[in-house]
């Protein structure tokens, strides 16, 4: 929970976390080694100084860590922790579901676990994600158009195979599609990550909820055109966050074209942990103030309530989270670490 400066508490979904194994050991080849080390200069990059981690505890980081960060020393009263497997660059996978979900369990009330599929693999896909559904219940899944598959370097979400999974997503009731669209990362295309597809796929998939994650960046202007037609789009704010400490004028751009095109209840925060920690971003989210000039530019403001639904109100209701109930179950749940 986060307790602002004049004592309001305020619910906390951080939309866009991760629990990976990116250590030299797992890393398949040399594509493993340049994916962590391209998230790793993100974080150097874009990180206050005191907030950063030495590069062996970024490359993979315990479940002790993972919840403290989160829930202890951070904000967060509920987090959403997405997979990405890349076994063409990792022995065991990057951010598999299975890794997740064994975290999770250890908290139950704090973690909701979303899987990935990846559409190429056909009818093995569809049977995937029955397994995803049968076995761990998910309400959403993480989609990563660029991710190498033996000979294909990525795909689209209008793809026949694609069109297929989301046809049996919608029958089960998997509601959340997570659509990485934002920068690319070594060695990864970043052609493969634009954001055009998504403006089919939530046309022709009105019952499901595309949450663009990473606002589309670089891509910001054309996202934000697909949004405001599509009605069932939303933004999350995963890396357009962090510029709010290294370029705040910049973030006060990024989220004055949000305001204007989609409005605050289509926003989702997402910290991306652990490329950045959820603390030092909802501080400095709950502190900011648009530039005036950017501000009266868009005719809009963010005000305190805005902010509210950004970090958690938002999310709530995509997921179908019972806010008061949950604030119940997390207070006769005290806090502790598995390792203490």
């Amino acid at each position: 929970m986060f307790r602002t400066p004049e004592g309001k508490d305020i619910f906390v979904v951080d939309g866009h976390t991760h629990f990976w194994d990116g250590s030299p050991e797992n890393q398949k080849n040399v594509h493993g080694k340049q994916f962590i080390d391209c998230f790793y200069a993100y974080h150097t990059g874009l990180s206050p100084k005191d907030q950063l981690w030495e590069k062996s505890k970024f490359e993979k980081y315990s479940a002790d860590d993972l919840y403290r960060d989160l829930f202890i020393d951070g904000p967060d009263d509920v987090a959403i922790v997405q997979s990405t497997y890349l076994k063409d660059f990792y022995k065991n996978g990057f951010n598999t579901i299975e890794r997740n979900a064994e975290v999770a369990k250890r908290y139950p009330e704090r973690f909701i676990v979303n899987g990935a599929f990846d559409p190429r693999d056909g009818v093995k896909a569809l049977e995937y994600i029955h397994f995803l559904k049968e076995t761990y219940d998910v309400k959403g899944v993480k989609m990563y158009t660029a991710e190498w598959n033996g000979s294909s370097k990525g795909w689209k979400l209008t793809d026949p195979d694609a069109y297929k999974c989301f046809e049996l997503c919608d029958k089960l009731g998997i509601k959340n599609i997570h659509v990485h669209k934002g920068p690319t990362i070594i060695p990864l295309s970043k052609d493969a990550f634009d954001v055009h597809d998504v403006d089919h796929a939530a046309t022709d998939f009105q019952n499901l909820n595309w949450i663009v994650e990473h606002c589309g960046l670089p891509r910001l202007d054309d996202f934000c055109w697909i949004a405001t037609q599509e009605t069932n789009v939303y933004a999350g704010l995963a890396v357009a966050l962090p510029f709010i400490h290294s370029r705040p004028r910049y973030f006060g751009e990024v989220i004055a074209e949000l305001l204007f095109w989609i409005g605050p209840e289509k926003i989702l925060f997402g910290s991306d942990y652990a490329i950045w920690t959820p603390r030092w971003l909802v501080e400095k989210f709950w502190d900011y103030q648009i530039p005036e000039d950017i501000a009266a530019e868009r005719g809009v403001q963010l005000t305190d309530e805005i902010k509210e639904k950004i970090l958690g109100l938002n999310a709530a209701r995509l997921y179908n989270i019972d806010i008061e109930a949950k604030k119940k179950a997390l207070a006769s749940s005290p806090f502790s670490v598995a390792a203490e």
